[in-house]
């Protein structure tokens, strides 16, 4: 369902009906809530009834059996009332609770699925929001506004049964008001479906910019930014407000109109009543319970007024819950698994597009890379490299073609099967808010010994620094690994990379932004890593590819040209010319004695 289209009638009772559906596994639990739902409701009408007895019996002929009883039947009335209360409070908060875990697991787990292209178009604030805020509203819907509705539903028909039983000319007057309040709520529920979904968006919106100004504080502090994202953060945090506002009008002003409807009709029965004891004989208790239950009435009438906002926001909470939940996960129907692959990797006519109006980012790729092989990608930003990389781990699968790994056409392949054959380092690390041993362990299926993870960083080196920490591989290294030094950080990950020991090796700008003692370092450990690995290098710095034993050049999704790297620079073509635009401050620096006298 579209954000912008508004949930109708039946669409609403559709999405609370798939909520309520979370609730069949505790079904047992649930019963018992409804029961004591059920019973406290049934408390209401019979403490009317209690007034009758209690009037006449105790006040008007003053016997003394009633007089002893009364006090009891109160007190038992009451105890039951308190317990019934209590297991409908408990268990149904019991049951909200699981169903919000239950359905925040699932949307976590459905992330987890979501194919890549899903998150090109998902902002991670607004994915936040869904799996918090939205969620928490679900809760309402599921716990109180269903207690409401029950109990409170029950306890308005067993009155109004009461009072239809002690004079049911009065009575009717109660349904007759019943159309006039429909339409107020009917009314109300539209602003609110409305006032809600857009208040959802906004707090999408809000998380957004929130997590954008947190992980980016050093670009908005060395930019002087502040002021600009406090603004930013402002106008949106406003909006909130303003439909918050509207909303909480709403709900104010729909809940003292159903009341003062309720009030109107309660004044005509009083009359009404009143004219009629003085006609008919009607005991001072039949009244007075009759009154009782007019006034056990409106606390009812009121809270299902109210509660129809709450429904509606979680209704709405639920509706985006279920588009996030209802998103297509990634294809996985292939079949065949293979223990360790050879590594030797075919691209067949592949033709790649991101969006059905956009150009092709991949054109016809025709590739050949043998086990073992290294090969880097080089070109200019846009050409396809990182696009032809993404392809052979089906983070995205090409619009055209077929890719093959040892023979195997890719898609034949399960997921897990094809991915643990493929390990990656990229530019951008991704290490969790936990210790070195289990960053280095990440992904592993069974946890490796303290030897394993020692040789693992050793390979990587980075043994030396992490003997060097205070609690060695029990140390934390903060969030995304803050603590540590970018070429830390980057040998954490080839550790990791590895540990895991996958016969194919992607290589994304791997050493770039690293000072000069930390590049000696990884280029070592990435030496010990491509060793019998079959490897695709993307690089900008040239530098890094010259010892590639096949240098691809792509432009434009294409293939440009390919060979070693002595060769493409004889062949004075597109890489040569790539390497002279980088290389030539350096060239005049070794030949200009100006730079040689300043250092440079």
């Amino acid at each position: 369902m579209s954000q912008g289209v508004g949930l109708s009638s039946t669409g609403a009772r559709q999405v609370y009906r798939r909520l309520l559906g979370y609730v069949r596994p505790y079904w047992r639990v649930f019963a018992l809530s409804i029961a004591g739902m059920l019973v406290f409701a049934a408390t209401e009408p019979v403490f009317a009834a209690l007034m009758r007895p209690l009037i006449d019996g105790s006040f008007v002929q003053r016997d003394p059996a009633v007089v002893r009883l009364m006090p009891w039947l109160l007190i038992g009335l009451f105890l039951v009332r308190g317990v019934a209360g209590f297991v409908n409070t408990y268990f149904l908060s019991w049951v909200g609770r699981r169903v919000v875990a239950d359905l925040r697991q699932e949307m976590f787990e459905h992330l987890l699925r979501a194919p890549a292209r899903f998150y090109d178009h998902q902002g991670a604030g607004t994915l936040l929001a869904k799996l918090t805020y939205n969620v928490e509203n679900v809760a309402t819907a599921a716990t109180s506004a269903v207690t409401t509705l029950v109990r409170d539903g029950f306890s308005v028909l067993g009155l109004m049964a009461y009072m239809l039983y002690l004079n049911a000319g009065l009575a009717l007057i109660f349904l007759i008001i019943g159309p006039t309040m429909a339409g107020a709520l009917k009314y109300a529920t539209k602003r609110l479906r409305r006032h809600s979904r857009r208040i959802q968006e906004r707090v999408g919106e809000l998380t957004q910019v929130a997590q954008e100004a947190i992980e980016g504080h050093r670009l908005v502090k060395a930019f002087g930014a502040q002021a600009r994202e406090a603004a930013r953060f402002s106008a949106i945090n406003e909006k909130t407000r303003s439909l918050q506002m509207k909303l909480i009008a709403t709900e104010a002003a729909s809940v003292p109109l159903v009341q003062l409807i309720s009030a109107i009709a309660i004044a005509i029965v009083v009359y009404l009543s009143t004219l009629q004891g003085l006609k008919e004989d009607i005991s001072v208790g039949t009244f007075m319970s009759f009154v009782v239950a007019m006034g056990l009435l409106l606390p009812p009438v009121k809270r299902l007024t109210a509660v129809n906002g709450q429904l509606q926001r979680g209704i709405i909470a639920a509706e985006s819950l279920f588009e996030l939940i209802d998103v297509e996960v990634e294809p996985d129907t292939g079949q065949r698994v293979i223990a360790r692959a050879q590594g030797r990797i075919e691209y067949r006519q592949v033709t790649h597009r991101y969006a059905p109006d956009q150009p092709p980012a991949l054109r016809g790729i025709n590739l050949l890379i043998e086990p073992g092989e290294r090969v880097a990608l080089v070109g200019r930003s846009g050409s396809g490299k990182s696009t032809l990389v993404n392809l052979l781990p089906r983070f995205y699968d090409p619009s055209e073609g077929e890719i093959q790994l040892d023979g195997i056409p890719i898609h034949e392949l399960t997921l897990a099967s094809l991915r643990a054959q493929i390990a990656l380092v990229s530019q951008e690390v991704m290490l969790l808010n936990d210790t070195i041993a289990n960053n280095i362990a990440y992904g592993c299926p069974h946890p490796p010994s303290r030897a394993e993870l020692a040789a693992a960083a050793a390979s990587a080196h980075a043994l030396e620094f992490i003997q060097a920490l205070p609690q060695g591989f029990e140390t934390l290294i903060g969030d995304r690994g803050v603590l540590l030094s970018g070429g830390q950080r980057q040998r954490l990950a080839i550790a990791r990379v590895m540990l895991k020991d996958a016969p194919i090796l992607i290589l994304d700008e791997a050493t770039s932004a690293l000072d000069a003692e930390s590049e000696r370092h990884i280029q070592a450990a990435l030496e010990t890593l491509m060793s019998r690995r079959t490897t695709l290098i993307i690089a900008h710095r040239l530098s890094t590819v010259e010892r590639a034993d096949r240098i691809l050049v792509l432009d434009e999704g294409r293939i440009v040209e390919q060979g070693r790297h002595a060769e493409l620079l004889a062949r004075g073509g597109r890489y040569a010319h790539l390497y002279r635009l980088q290389f030539s401050d350096t060239a005049r620096s070794y030949t200009d004695p100006a730079h040689r006298a300043d250092g440079v």
